[in-house]
C-alpha cells in the first residue's frame, strides 16, 4: 500500500491552494476573469446527434462563472466539452449497472452535472473543487439525483474518506471514468504520485482521462500557440488587459508545474497498458489511458472527429502514445 502522506502535505503546499486561491475564488465568483459575453458553440463543428443539442442546451444553462471563464480561454474547449460528454454517453448505454464518472477539479462541475442529468440514473458522477464559490454554482439549480460535489481539493479524497461519508460511498468501489482536466499543473510536475494517487479510485478496467497543457521542447513553438490561443480565440472574449493580467497572475507561475507529453508517456507506461491523443488544441492536450484496451477504444470509438479548426491541431487524432505487447497465453 502506498502511503501517500508526504505527497498529500506536499499538495497542501500548493500554489493551487495558496498563492493562486484569491485567482479561482474571484472567478469562480464573478467577481474578475468573466467574459465580455458567453461562450458559445460552433455547431458545425459537432456531428449531428440530437444528443449534442440536447447537451449543448443543458450546458449553457448550468454554467457558472467559472466555466464561462475556462471555456471562454481554451480554443474550442465548449465544443470538446460537448464530445467528450456525449461520448461517455454512448459508452455508458446498455450497461447493466450505472457508469460511475469522477470529474476531478473541474470547477463548478457544469459537465459532470449535465452527463448525469441528461443519463438519468445511467451516470452517476462526482466531482470536487476546494472552492466553495463552485459548490454554490453547482448547487444553484437545486441538488441533482445522480451527480455528487466535494467541496475540498482532490488529494483529501482517500479512500477512507470515500468510504467512510454516506454521500460518498457509492462511489468507495471506484470509478469507471476518471477525468482530470488542468488540475496538476496547479499543483505540482509531480504526475507520478498525482496519477498514483487517482488511480487508488479507478477500477481495474477503467479510463483515466488527463486535460493538460503541455510543456514543449521547443520554447519558440509554445509561446506561438498561446500567441494564436491568446489573438486568435481569446481576444473574442477578453480584452488585452484582462489577457495579460492572467498571464502576470497565473499562467506564470502554473507554466512551472507543466511536463512534457514524453514526460507524462514515461509516467502513465508505468501505470497503464495503452496510452492515446484524443484531442489537442495548441498546447492543451487530452490523454486517455487503460489497462483495458477494448473499453478504452470503444470509448474512443464514440467520440467521432475533433470539433475544432485544423489550425489549432498539431496531432494527428486519435494518436497511439504506447501500446504495450501483452504476453501470450500458452
Amino acid at each position: 500500500m502506498h502511503d501517500f502522506t508526504d505527497f498529500i502535505a506536499e499538495c497542501d503546499r500548493a500554489p493551487r491552494l495558496n498563492e493562486l486561491a484569491s485567482f479561482f475564488s474571484a472567478t469562480a465568483a464573478g467577481r474578475s476573469g468573466m467574459p465580455w459575453r458567453r461562450p458559445d458553440v460552433d455547431r458545425r463543428l459537432l456531428r449531428r446527434d440530437p444528443l449534442v443539442t440536447k447537451f449543448i442546451h443543458l450546458h449553457e444553462k448550468r454554467q457558472g462563472p467559472f466555466d464561462q471563464h475556462y471555456l471562454s480561454s481554451i480554443p474550442y474547449r465548449f465544443e470538446e466539452e460537448v464530445r467528450l460528454g456525449t461520448a461517455i454517453l454512448h459508452y455508458a448505454e446498455d450497461r447493466i449497472e450505472p457508469l460511475k464518472l469522477y470529474s476531478l477539479g473541474t470547477a463548478e462541475a457544469t459537465m459532470a452535472r449535465t452527463i448525469s442529468e441528461l443519463a438519468d440514473g445511467g451516470v452517476i458522477s462526482l466531482s470536487c473543487s476546494p472552492n466553495v464559490e463552485n459548490e454554490r454554482s453547482f448547487m444553484a439549480y437545486g441538488t441533482p439525483p445522480y451527480a455528487t460535489f466535494f467541496c475540498g481539493p482532490f488529494h483529501h479524497l482517500t479512500p477512507a474518506l470515500m468510504s467512510g461519508r454516506k454521500d460518498l460511498r457509492a462511489f468507495s468501489d471506484g470509478f469507471d471514468i476518471i477525468m482530470e482536466d488542468t488540475t496538476f499543473q496547479m499543483y505540482s510536475p509531480n504526475r507520478t504520485n498525482q496519477i498514483a494517487f487517482v488511480m487508488q479510485h479507478l477500477k481495474a478496467d477503467g479510463i483515466l482521462l488527463l486535460v493538460e497543457k503541455f510543456r514543449h521542447d521547443d520554447v519558440d513553438e509554445y509561446r506561438r500557440r498561446e500567441q494564436q490561443k491568446d489573438f486568435g480565440f481569446k481576444a473574442r472574449y477578453f480584452s488585452n488587459e484582462q489577457i495579460q493580467a492572467k498571464e502576470d497572475e497565473v499562467l506564470t507561475r502554473m507554466n512551472d508545474n507543466e511536463v512534457t507529453l514524453g514526460e507524462l508517456a514515461e509516467v502513465l507506461a508505468n501505470a497503464f497498458a495503452e496510452s492515446y491523443i484524443t484531442w489537442n488544441s495548441g498546447n492543451f492536450y487530452t490523454v486517455a489511458a487503460s489497462n483495458s484496451a477494448r473499453n478504452l477504444k470503444r470509448l474512443i470509438s464514440k467520440m467521432g472527429r475533433p470539433a475544432l479548426p485544423r489550425e489549432y491541431v498539431y496531432q494527428a487524432l486519435p494518436h497511439e502514445l504506447f501500446a504495450k505487447q501483452m504476453p501470450v497465453a500458452r
